[in-house]
């Protein structure tokens, strides 16, 4: 064997051991790991707030929808409240004598009236109008319309002692607040005393 081939053969596994030069490093492999996990974590939030943002659409779309639902017929039930008032003005414009007197013909339109007018409250009530009667209650400006006070040193000031014309609520607004006439000159009423269970008053008088 040549001598020059044995030296070759004997430099191999020097040559074989030696690093490769050109080969990716450690610190390089540590910085692209950094630099993946930077961005992982970067998408990993930008989802979170996209997810995030679509459960806030998804909520105020569900609420707009039941809203809708709800009030849609807000300026219709307004203008049935004016026939409704209407008909009840009918039937307390009629003396009680009179009816009493009147032939079976006059009774006959008048409980027709009375059925209307219940039919048409029995009505709204399905359609989410309530009525509000504060007899008796501690006046809120919330869903109350105070038309005059009346002195009275039995019952505590403020507190409604008659009620003009009945109020009407729809879901949680008023419809139309009730007018009435409350007390002075009483004793001052508890604070801390729950007023008649009642919408609040975000949109009186307003369309839904």
């Amino acid at each position: 064997m040549d001598m020059s081939d044995q030296s070759k053969q004997e430099a191999l596994p020097e040559e074989a051991a030696a690093p490769v030069e050109n080969g990716p490093s450690l610190e390089g492999d540590y910085e692209v790991v950094v630099r993946l996990m930077k961005e992982n974590e970067e998408l990993k939030d930008r989802a979170l707030r996209v997810a995030a943002d679509m459960e806030n659409l998804r909520r105020r779309t569900a609420r707009d929808v039941q809203d809708a639902r709800t009030y849609a017929v807000t300026n219709f039930a307004r203008d049935m409240l004016s026939v409704s008032d209407n008909l009840r003005r009918a039937l307390d414009a009629i003396p009680a004598d009179a009816r009493e007197a009147g032939d079976a013909g006059f009774k006959t339109l008048v409980e027709g009236v009375e059925i209307t007018e219940r039919a048409m409250l029995s009505a709204l009530e399905r359609h989410g109008v309530r009525k509000l009667d504060p007899q008796g209650e501690k006046f809120d400006p919330n869903f109350h319309q105070a038309m005059f006070e009346v002195p009275n040193a039995d019952v505590p000031a403020n507190t409604v002692v008659q009620v003009v014309q009945s109020g009407y609520s729809i879901g949680e607004r008023v419809l139309r607040p009730a007018m009435v006439g409350v007390a002075k000159g009483g004793p001052k009423a508890d604070a801390a005393a729950p007023a008649e269970p009642g919408p609040v008053n975000a949109q009186a008088e307003k369309d839904a």
